[in-house]
């Protein structure tokens, strides 16, 4: 387990506390009893605490909790600052001197040399807190895109003093004592409508995520949260040519792989087959110097398939496994789902409801086996356009032209005639047709956001008790979204589309889900499409080397061809994901009947037991596909059980 945790007494004349500098979780057979291991002076005036998995600098010379030479500064870092070595040059031409060679010294340096300056200058995935003994400041600072997490809590405890918490999981925030878990309705309202909960909210109540790209001050109680880092579409450069951009998209790709491959342990891959995690695993083979690289594939059953209307990995990974001469392992994903299920639950601290965190679990526990850091393709699709939707939204745009009197009775009118499943594959084909017609007849804004919907308004009218649907009455799930749109307003249309997707869906579901798990399994994973150098580069350039008619992710699927087949580059998109369908007509389904219940459903007082029954009912009958919203209902059981109960 990785991560960083702390709390501060807000009062001004309380002294810092002393807590969580170390946090081991048991197990399960003990209910989940967390211990801290003893602290000393300088940790207790820090009040910051760390338990981490080595990649740099594994001796025990960077070990955590790490204070600055003049007794300044007090840091704990989680994740890893690629660029450590040449900031650590330039630090040490200021007379920074380094007693060790892990970038979290070399980050405290900086820290002590700009401030909040040195920010811009990190190429990393990080979450840290410093505490400054002489301003008496803590600030904490989450990376550009999120990648690691990070969670608060401002409390008022029993006896009437303030506390500030903060952890890198939320089940260290709740070891602390002084908070009870308590569900909070806006976060559920939020994760009925999109599988999970944009930042900065949590299911929790009083628990928040620090936004990605920004950083949080505490000074004499006071709390002031504030953004240093942003994308940015206002320098678009036209007039170049496909093939220069096609250049700088491998070259820049190209040097980030080889800046997020420095590690001081075994660096592998993901493969799927696909051309993100193919691209990279052909460039780490040119930086690897002769050594194969680690490749790791999950794939499914051919049983689990004949739902799914994702054609299946493995046969592509094979391919390129051969190609590029990995050192090729594959893993089939046929677990005991109904065993696993509750422990990704207590390992995400809320709840996340795509099954893609199944197959992200279980590559990751397998991949620890002989690696310690992966790479992943993650994020290629939100920086080059690579969704189905953003494709979607751009057919969509033709029925514009349709005047919005007409539009919509008819769009509405396609949705409900619309058969809603039938048996196989068709299943999910159909749910995903009705989808697009029933969005098709809305705005710019509402048609993007309907398509990342799983229960509608409308669904959540029936769904919610009388008491319920009043606790979240004038609340609006998309805020988050809108307050995104609006920053882009002046963008080209696909831009403002990336632009959300960065700043709430990668954030708040692949990248959370994937450390989750990965911490779970105790690996780290880096993820080199979402380095900012490379987010930089797409975001000057012209939309329509993007999504060129029907063709999505347009340049960079150029530049891949330098480096892999033809037919490897341009083959259909395969989703990351897991045969959920299947799984709740077979070893998911006593689950369903137990978790969700009319006697569970009725105790809980969130839903009416008669909408989830004819939820259940309609998928099991093939007249519907709600499996992804079974799967939510089934998820959020497990995470009240764990959490609240």
């Amino acid at each position: 387990m990785c991560g960083i945790a702390g709390i501060v007494g807000a009062q001004p004349d309380q002294r810092i506390a002393a807590m969580l500098q170390s946090m081991e979780h048991r197990g399960r057979d003990d209910e989940g009893v967390w211990v801290s291991q003893p602290i000393d002076d300088v940790q207790r005036q820090a009040c910051l605490g760390h338990r981490r998995l080595s990649i740099i600098d594994t001796s025990s010379a960077g070990h955590q909790p790490m204070l600055s030479a003049n007794g300044r500064f007090v840091i704990t870092l989680n994740g890893e600052i690629y660029n450590f070595r040449e900031l650590r040059e330039v630090l040490a031409a200021r007379q920074h001197l380094f007693k060790t060679q892990s970038d979290t010294e070399v980050l405290l340096a900086a820290w002590e040399e700009w401030g909040v300056d040195c920010l811009p200058r990190l190429n990393g995935m990080f979450a840290f807190a410093v505490w400054d003994n002489k301003e008496r400041t803590l600030t904490l600072v989450r990376d550009r895109v999120g990648i690691k997490p990070l969670y608060y809590s401002e409390i008022k405890s029993k006896d009437g003093s303030d506390w500030f918490v903060f952890a890198s999981e939320i089940k260290a925030i709740l070891a602390t004592g002084l908070m009870r878990a308590e569900l909070n309705p806006e976060g559920l309202n939020q994760y009925l409508t999109f599988l999970w909960t944009p930042d900065p909210h949590t299911l929790f109540a009083n628990v928040l995520k620090l936004p990605p790209g920004h950083f949080l001050t505490l000074q004499d109680g006071h709390v002031e949260v504030r953004q240093w880092w942003d994308l940015s579409f206002d320098e678009i450069e036209e007039g170049r040519s496909d093939a220069w951009w096609s250049e700088q998209v491998l070259e820049t790709l190209d040097r980030v792989v080889g800046l997020e491959m420095v590690a001081d342990v075994p660096v592998g891959s993901f493969l799927s087959g696909g051309v993100d995690s193919s691209s990279i695993v052909a460039l780490m083979k040119h930086h690897n110097a002769g050594r194969r690289v680690s490749t790791y594939t999950v794939g499914m059953e051919a049983a689990d398939l004949r739902y799914e209307i994702i054609p299946d990995d493995v046969v592509w990974a094979r391919r390129v496994s051969r190609l590029l001469e990995t050192e090729y392992h594959e893993i089939m994903l046929n677990p005991e789902v109904a065993t696993l299920l509750p422990r990704l639950v207590y390992h995400a601290d809320e709840p996340i409801a795509d099954p893609a965190m199944l197959a992200s679990f279980l590559v990751a526990q397998a991949a620890r086996e002989t690696q310690r850091v992966m790479l992943s393709g993650m994020g290629g699709d939100e920086v080059f356009a690579g969704y189905p939707r953003q494709l979607g939204m751009k057919i969509a745009g033709a029925f514009d032209l349709v005047p919005k009197t007409f539009r919509r009775p008819l769009m509405n009118m396609i949705a409900t005639t619309m058969p809603g499943g039938r048996p196989g594959r068709l299943t999910a084909t159909l749910r995903n047709a009705r989808k697009f017609a029933r969005s098709a007849a809305l705005d710019f804004q509402d048609r993007y956001l309907g398509f990342g919907t799983y229960f509608t308004e409308q669904m959540k009218e029936h769904l919610y008790t009388t008491e319920m649907f009043q606790a979240r009455s004038g609340m609006d799930p998309y805020q988050e979204h809108r307050r995104y749109f609006a920053r882009v307003r002046n963008a080209a249309p696909l831009n403002q589309l990336l632009y959300v997707d960065l700043k709430t869906f990668l954030p708040c579901l692949n990248l959370a889900y994937t450390d989750k798990t990965s911490m779970a399994a105790n690996l780290e994973v880096r993820v080199p499409f979402v380095n900012h150098e490379l987010m930089a580069l797409a975001a000057r350039m012209p939309t329509h080397l993007k999504l060129r008619g029907l063709k999505r992710k347009y340049i960079f699927k150029r530049a891949a061809e330098k480096l892999l087949p033809h037919d490897v580059v341009w083959r259909r998109k395969a989703g990351f994901g897991a045969p959920i369908r299947a799984w709740l007509r077979g070893p998911l389904r006593p689950l369903v009947e137990d978790l969700l219940s009319e006697e569970t459903i009725k105790k809980r007082g969130l839903f009416n037991p008669g909408a989830v029954r004819k939820i259940i009912d309609g998928n099991a009958s093939g007249r519907e596909d709600f499996s992804l919203q079974i799967y939510q209902l089934l998820t959020l059981e497990l995470w009240q059980r764990e959490f609240i109960d």
